[in-house]
């Protein structure tokens, strides 16, 4: 048995020494490397009009899009799109394919020392922030607390370049994010709910602004008009102190008494980084169960 798996052992070796000889040897072999573009997705770039900042959006149209020209399509739109777009666009490719995707990008000209510092993503501490840091210092350099300017970027500029330039279905609008892409959603919902009729908010990283989102929920018009949404929301099981933020938030949006207002909470099994996967899956399963066919036919 032991020369047996000896020889085993040889053969493979000297197959793969084999192998690699044929293949340097390969006039048609090459040592340059290449990437993979993700097929089927667009990057269209746009700027926000108020400031004339520049952003990205990822566009993944449906399979038969431009045969179906009868169709209107619901919308996800996410955040943080160039860490979310293989695991949202690998959802909806197998649990609901009949939707188009618009992932936003961070801001693409954001000042290069802050890039080298903290990343290229580091304008996303300014535009999903809801309040400003007591940091003098890391305010001035970071610019916390813009999210209602974001905000107005995605609604007057975002939403309206979609819905200007392809059949989409208004009524069926779906925001994703996550972390502190989450918190924005958040602050969206109970801000100007209208912008999305389904909300998927994964691990919202509130720390310490949930009074400013108990006062936010309080308000009286809202109240009265309703959130006219549903609401999928979660958190790793071993995420303690995010957890009970998401916590309070769940209870804030319960004590409203909306009727207009559909609520799933979700534990999710794992850590801050473990649940973000199954966040999208299960989000995007849950978004399937609402939207029947997800289409709508213009015919009918």
């Amino acid at each position: 048995m032991r020369v047996t798996k000896l020889l085993l052992i040889y053969v493979i070796s000297f197959n793969t020494v084999f192998a690699q000889e044929n293949i340097e040897n390969n006039d048609s072999y090459t040592a340059e490397k290449s990437y993979l573009e993700l097929p089927k997705i667009e990057v269209i770039p746009i700027k926000e009009t108020k400031t004339n900042r520049q952003y990205e959006l990822y566009i993944k149209l449906p399979e038969g899009y431009s045969e179906n020209n009868d169709i209107q399509y619901p919308v996800i739109y996410y955040t943080d799109a160039m860490w979310h777009v293989e695991t949202v666009s690998g959802a909806t490719e197998y649990i609901m394919e009949n939707t188009i995707l618009v992932g936003i990008s961070w801001q693409k000209d954001i000042l290069e020392d802050l890039k080298k510092e903290r990343g290229a993503h580091v304008s996303r501490f300014r535009d999903y922030s809801v309040k400003k840091s007591t940091n003098a210092e890391r305010q001035a350099k970071y610019q916390f607390g813009q999210a209602s300017n974001h905000l107005d970027f995605i609604r007057n500029d975002v939403i309206k370049y979609i819905e200007n330039n392809y059949r989409t279905n208004p009524d069926n609008r779906t925001y994703f994010g996550y972390s502190l892409g989450g918190e924005f959603g958040a602050y969206i919902l109970l801000s100007q709910p209208d912008t999305f009729k389904n909300y998927i908010l994964g691990s919202p990283s509130f720390g310490g602004d949930i009074p400013y989102f108990s006062e936010l929920g309080s308000n009286t018009l809202l109240k009265r008009s309703g959130l006219n949404a549903n609401v999928f929301i979660t958190y790793g099981r071993l995420e303690k102190e995010l957890g009970e933020h998401v916590e309070e938030f769940i209870t804030i949006l319960k004590n409203r008494n909306d009727k207009s207002l559909s609520l799933l909470p979700v534990v999710i099994e794992g850590s801050h980084q473990t649940a973000f996967p199954m966040t999208g899956v299960r989000g995007v399963t849950w978004l399937a169960s609402l939207i029947k066919d997800g289409v709508e036919n213009n015919k009918n």
